[in-house]
């Protein structure tokens, strides 16, 4: 059963869980279980997904309870008339927040994308940062004794594909977990001493103006037992994720 956190009679949106496909792929045919699948079955008719969560990433995705309603709330998605607010746990602290202006190179899936050119041009990427919490662990990952980690909130501004991910490793601060732009490091010290063993990225809410009652709606997930343990741990708020 999945968690559904909105529910109308145009949309519904669940908190999906981490490590969970939205919908079935050819390139993960030994896969069982999708959200978009599951929700279908749970909810009794066809769903239609609004838009995407890589499959480690969990938190807040809507869908459409019609394609009529899909074809008409894409745009919303495809444009910047939806607020996502991210949280993440990155590598190092960040003192101040401030909004990255780096534009980002199409990223080709190397099954998906075998043929498709790689001379495409780099297109718009804008993420606004802030910190919000710190801690630093009395375990070493380099040539310090200690190691240094940030909770930040994230807002993308435009929606690249892993955007988030990338930026955060540009500014040399990748988001833990992270096996394709991470540090695995870092990654194998959640693993290993925190029960984290996977991408630390939480898609927290999502803010939009309906577009049938003109009504500000906002939708937000709460985080799972991993982040949670984690909180306690470090010895941070839960309160500043809302």
């Amino acid at each position: 059963m999945l968690e559904i956190i909105y529910q109308d009679e145009h949309f519904v949106a669940v908190n999906k869980p981490a490590g969970m496909l939205v919908h079935r792929s050819w390139l993960d045919k030994h896969e069982t279980q999708f959200v978009m699948q599951t929700l279908r079955d749970q909810l009794g008719q066809h769903v239609f997904p609004l838009h995407r969560l890589d499959r480690p990433t969990s938190g807040v995705l809507m869908f459409a309870l019609s394609s009529e309603v899909a074809s008409q709330a894409m745009p919303m998605f495809a444009g910047q008339a939806m607020e996502k607010t991210y949280h993440a746990i990155v590598r190092g602290w960040i003192e101040e927040g401030g909004e990255l202006d780096y534009p980002l190179k199409v990223e080709l899936d190397k099954i998906a994308d075998k043929f498709a050119s790689q001379e495409k041009e780099a297109q718009e990427a804008i993420t606004h940062y802030q910190p919000l919490c710190r801690v630093e662990v009395p375990y070493s990952t380099g040539k310090f004794p200690t190691t240094r980690y940030c909770l930040m909130a994230l807002k993308p501004k435009t929606g690249r594909k892993h955007q988030l991910r990338r930026h955060m490793a540009h500014l040399r601060h990748p988001i833990v977990g992270d096996t394709t732009h991470g540090d695995g490091k870092h990654n194998k010290l959640f693993r290993e001493e925190f029960a984290a063993p996977r991408l630390l990225l939480h898609a927290s809410e999502l803010r939009f103006v309906h577009p049938f009652t003109q009504q500000v709606v906002v939708i937000r997930a709460g985080v799972d037992a991993v982040w949670k343990q984690l909180f306690i741990r470090f010895a941070w708020d839960l309160a500043v994720l809302s």
